[in-house]
């Protein structure tokens, strides 16, 4: 009877063990807002004061620096303290590793990075795993697995432009295509989603697709010399809105009008590009919201080990409404949810 009685006290326990981690498994946190006005619903008080570093790519991309201010904004409001990074040389994985083994000296509680490179910046994250500290990336995240995956879906972002620009040309046209850095995830990821979208468009012909490294000057310069022998072009989708922004300075600059311009990201640039018609659309990634969304995970997690639902969460969530901006939403999302209005 007494080894019966213990057999069923631990299957109990079993039971309450698994329980738990069915509920934690599912416990998603809901967020109301986009930019500066996103808030979690669920509430959120930092247990101790909790050291947070984020280490981003480069200080130079606007989303980059609206997800720290994002992720510094969710620390004020939970309790706890973030610790923002950057390489001195942008994008260096090289320099990321460091700031990473960095903090690993430090003993920060948990990191978020978004990173130079997924697969360079592994050793790194697997020392300050087997450190104790958990690790959640943001945009383009490690290589293999951490604790989450949260910022935009770079696939299911470039489906909806693809079918956006799809349904602009009615099926029909050209298009040049300026990619991110060679090798980059969201550059890959949104590359294949709108070739896969345009393979179901036979009248849709991507003509040029070629690198402009997130950059607005050299996109200009790529956009330039893609003129002299594409001059007419129906539209031009590039995998930011710097790139965007280049591809307009080179195609006024041809006294071009007629060719549209697709961005992604929703900077300030961009935007008053669509306000004033110049640029067509722009997909808003909301950097800011997204370094919110991962400090909201990082400290329920450190608070109690719930774990999200899921590895990726992504957010904005794919399915959010005008996550596609244009003339018919633009002066909404500049007066509501513009995130580079901290």
């Amino acid at each position: 009877m007494k080894k019966l009685c213990v057999l069923v006290l631990a299957l109990a326990m079993l039971l309450c063990a698994t329980s738990a981690l069915a509920e934690a498994a599912t416990n998603a946190l809901t967020f109301t807002g986009l930019g500066p006005s996103i808030q979690v619903d669920t509430p959120i008080t930092a247990k101790e004061p909790y050291q947070i570093a984020f280490i981003t790519k480069n200080m130079t991309n606007p989303g980059l620096v609206a997800q720290l201010e994002g992720a510094g904004k969710a620390c004020e409001e939970f309790g706890c303290e973030i610790v923002k990074l950057a390489p001195a040389t942008a994008d260096s994985v090289e320099e990321q590793v460091t700031l990473v083994d960095d903090m690993i000296q430090m003993g920060v509680d948990g990191i978020l990075i978004h990173c130079a490179d997924s697969n360079g910046i592994m050793p790194a994250v697997r020392r300050a795993e087997e450190a104790g500290i958990p690790i959640i990336g943001i945009g383009t995240v490690p290589a293999e697995e951490t604790l989450m995956r949260t910022g935009p879906d770079y696939v299911a972002s470039g489906y909806a432009m693809g079918e956006y620009v799809a349904d602009k040309l009615a099926g029909e046209g050209t298009v040049i295509i300026l990619e991110g850095a060679p090798g980059a995830q969201n550059s890959t990821e949104r590359l294949n989603a709108l070739e896969d979208v345009f393979s179901d468009y036979p009248g849709i012909e991507i003509v040029a697709s070629q690198t402009a490294n997130w950059k607005r000057v050299e996109a200009m310069s790529v956009m330039e010399n893609l003129l002299q022998k594409y001059s007419d072009v129906d539209a031009v989708i590039a995998l930011n809105d710097e790139m965007a922004v280049g591809a307009l300075q080179a195609i006024q600059a041809a006294n071009l009008s007629d060719i549209m311009i697709f961005g992604f990201d929703g900077n300030a640039d961009c935007a008053a590009a669509i306000k004033d018609g110049t640029i067509t659309a722009t997909y808003n990634t909301d950097g800011y919201g997204a370094g919110y969304v991962g400090v909201s995970y990082m400290v329920q997690y450190l608070n109690d080990g719930t774990l999200p639902p899921q590895y990726h969460m992504p957010f904005p969530s794919p399915d959010a409404e005008d996550v596609i901006i244009d003339s018919t939403n633009i002066d909404d999302y500049l007066e509501n949810d513009a995130w580079f209005n901290y």
